[in-house]
């Protein structure tokens, strides 16, 4: 034991001339080891063996470890006195202590610098006892190769590992939530308290989907006394989830709810404190900094009420009376330098309890705090028909004009409204502008005649693509996009005319059997001008849909169908490549066989429901229609929810069903689920030129599912 400790601690062997330098290196750090390891350790440097001066060599070993030891101990004797010759002046101990520090440090020189075979200064201990200042720069020099190999390998290693987790991972999960058919239905009680129930389409949760706001009545549950005339209904106003059908908020109202109106923001202007304040109640006070938001204003409209609500929470923003309520609000440019867009409403006089010949009141509201800008101004009209608009009209010179009317189509100016309402001229640089063309059509009263038939007026719409859909009139482009386009007009529920922006004149005219509901604009042929799919009665019991082209009258499709018993406008909805898909309900197709059948008839017998269909149309393939879903109730009203990043759209409908009275469902229905299960109904032979005689199955089915949906611009 003593021998293999001194063997490991000595100092550098005997130099020789011939053999070269003795490494202690090489030597075994035990005497326990075996045979084969002595053979390993001694294994010849530099192509010399140690038999030759060094005691046993790697041949000489195979008689035993008796020579070795006798070697040893010579080894030990001869260090003992180089190392007394070197230091005469220390013990044993000391020396012994001097051994262990200069092994080690040649130890951990060889490691750095043994490898590359050569015998520096402190490498092989053939120079002395310590080691030098070119061994500590190489060692640093090693470390810091050794970190940059490190960092080259790491580096790389862990961008490959986030990757592999990132499209293993979080994209596949985050296509799963797209791909989601956000499918349900919610009863809501009478839903609104009217035939025709109130919904709006606004993104309320910031989640870049529109949400559905809807107007509700419910029965109380509190007991009424025999013979009390307390109201025991419930109103009001709810948010839900487009994507789940979970209620988002609610605010409860004092009657029942006419229309929702969302959209309104301020402009991009320094807030002062009224603004400040207005913004502090609709976005908390982080939105009274920002001129504008993404959490707008909604207007919730009642027969004789009208409330501001934040579209975020439900907070109530400010209330107003101004009176008998008979229209939607139209959104006016900023009339009190407050930077929040105004109201117009048009309401009945006080005196008055229905349409006559006594007049409609145009009443303007400050979009701030609901406060009247001056007095309501009575025009006096002959009351025909229906109230048409209020509608805002720009002009091509940026003059704003009101149309309106009782059966009949009359314009009048922004600016003299706000003149007989105020008596002062209007501060707004933009109401002081005035279009010629539009003034020369005036006659000695104060208002513009717009509609030449002799005939009622039924409908007025703009001619734009998807403005049936459009169920929150403060969207601004919106906005702009349809009060800068021509009209379409009805007249006499069975004339059919588009009127130039330009002059008013009428463009075209066509004759029609019965309209039921207003037209649907949409893209059906390539022309840039909408198109327009319109229903009719053709016989007891049939109903024809027809597309009707906008650029010149004619017609571009049509085909008849069992009498759905239901009157509900038809929508159009955008693809990705421009062409719209037309949704509309109706019943069984009618074919050629057997249209000289006798009609349906209209009543419905107990026990045998009738069964709407709701069918989807595309240019693409005229002579073939994709049944979406089927349904006993009967559809009241319908809009189209777009999803941008899913590139699909959600068809909302609110619905009666005939197994619950009173009671009121709100579906929402995926489109492109909804292709993919759809059933093909086949329509006739495609007579265009170029076109297929017959497609088949496969091709129609791999056209449709493709499809996908985005916003009308």
């Amino acid at each position: 034991m003593a021998a293999a400790l001194s063997r490991a601690l000595k100092l550098p062997g005997k130099k020789s001339s011939e053999l070269g330098e003795y490494d202690p290196l090489t030597q075994a750090d035990s005497e326990d080891e075996s045979e084969e390891d002595d053979l390993v350790l001694n294994y010849p440097r530099n192509g010399l063996g140690r038999g030759s001066c060094l005691g046993a060599g790697a041949t000489d070993l195979r008689a035993g470890r008796a020579g070795r030891l006798v070697e040893d101990d010579d080894e030990v004797e001869e260090d003992e006195e180089e190392w007394t010759e070197q230091y005469p002046s220390k013990n044993r101990q000391e020396r012994e202590e001097l051994k262990t520090r200069q092994y080690w440090s040649q130890r951990e020189s060889s490691r750095d610098v043994g490898s590359d075979g050569g015998g520096g200064p402190g490498s092989t201990g053939s120079s002395g006892l310590g080691l030098g200042s070119g061994s500590d720069l190489e060692e640093k020099a090693a470390r810091v190769r050794g970190t940059i190999r490190t960092a080259f390998f790491l580096v790389p290693l862990c961008c490959a590992v986030l990757l592999v987790l990132l499209c293993a991972f979080l994209l596949p999960c985050k296509q799963r939530e797209l791909d989601k058919s956000p499918q349900w239905e919610r009863e809501l009680g009478e839903a609104g308290g009217g035939f025709f129930p109130s919904l709006a389409l606004w993104d309320v949760d910031s989640d870049t989907i529109e949400d559905v706001l809807v107007g509700v009545t419910q029965q109380t549950n509190e007991s009424q006394p025999a013979g009390s005339q307390l109201n025991s209904k419930e109103y009001s106003v709810m948010a839900i989830s487009a994507v789940s059908g979970k209620e988002l908020w609610k605010m409860d109202l004092k009657e029942s709810v006419k229309s929702i109106q969302c959209g309104l923001q301020p402009q991009a202007r320094p807030a002062g404190g009224g603004l400040r304040a207005f913004l502090q109640g609709s976005l908390g006070p982080a939105g009274a900094t920002a001129g504008r938001t993404h959490r707008p204003l909604c207007l919730v409209i009642g027969s004789s009420h009208l409330t501001a609500v934040s579209g975020a929470t439900g907070k109530t923003l400010w209330s107003a009376s101004p009176g008998k309520i008979v229209s939607q609000a139209v959104l006016i440019p900023d009339l009190d330098a407050d930077f929040v867009p105004d109201f117009l409403i048009a309401t009945l006089p006080v005196d008055q309890v229905s349409f006559s010949s006594f007049g409609l009141s145009l009443l303007l509201l400050s979009g701030l705090s609901g406060n009247q800008i001056g007095h309501s101004v009575t025009f006096n009209l002959t009351a025909r028909g229906k109230l048409i608009g209020p509608d805002l009209h720009v002009t091509g010179l940026g003059a704003y004009y009101i149309l309106f009317g009782l059966g009949t189509v009359e314009a009048a100016s922004v600016k003299d409204i706000y003149i007989q309402a105020t008596g002062r001229a209007p501060m707004a640089p933009i109401l002081k502008v005035k279009d010629p063309s539009w003034e020369k059509l005036r006659t000695n009263s104060s208002l513009i005649h717009i509609s030449s038939s002799s005939e009622q007026v039924d409908f007025l719409l703009p001619l734009v693509a998807g403005l049936c859909n459009n169920h929150n009139n403060f969207d601004s482009v919106s906005n702009l996009n349809s009060s800068r386009s021509d009209w379409v007009l009805v007249s006499g529920l069975s004339k059919l005319s588009v009127l130039r922006e330009s002059d008013t004149r009428t463009e075209w005219t066509v004759n029609t059997a019965d309209i039921h509901g207003r037209p649907a604009p949409g893209q059906f042929n390539e022309d840039g001008i909408p198109d327009l799919l319109i229903q009719q009665s053709v016989s007891p019991g049939v109903r024809k849909v027809q597309l009707i082209d906008g650029a010149s009258g004619r017609g571009l499709w049509e085909a008849e169908f069992v009498c759905p018993q239901l009157d509900l406008e038809g929508s159009s909805i955008a693809t990705s490549s421009g062409i719209s898909a037309f949704l509309f309900w109706a019943g069984e197709l009618q074919t050629l066989k057997n249209l000289t059948k006798a009609p349906a008839p209209q009543g419905v017998a107990p026990g045998n429901p009738v069964l709407r269909r709701l069918y989807l149309l595309h240019s693409a393939y005229p002579t073939a229609l994709l049944e979406l879903t089927t349904t006993t109730d009967t559809v009241l009203t319908a809009a189209v929810s777009y999803q941008e990043q899913q590139k699909d759209a959600l068809y909302i409908t609110i619905s009666a069903r005939p197994a619950k009275p009173g009671a009121q469902v709100l579906r929402s229905l995926s489109l492109r689920a909804s292709i993919a299960g759809a059933r093909i109904m086949r329509l006739g032979e495609d007579r265009r030129t170029g076109a297929s005689v017959r497609p088949g199955a496969f091709e129609i089915n791999k056209f449709f599912r493709n499809l996908s949906f985005r916003q009308h611009h």
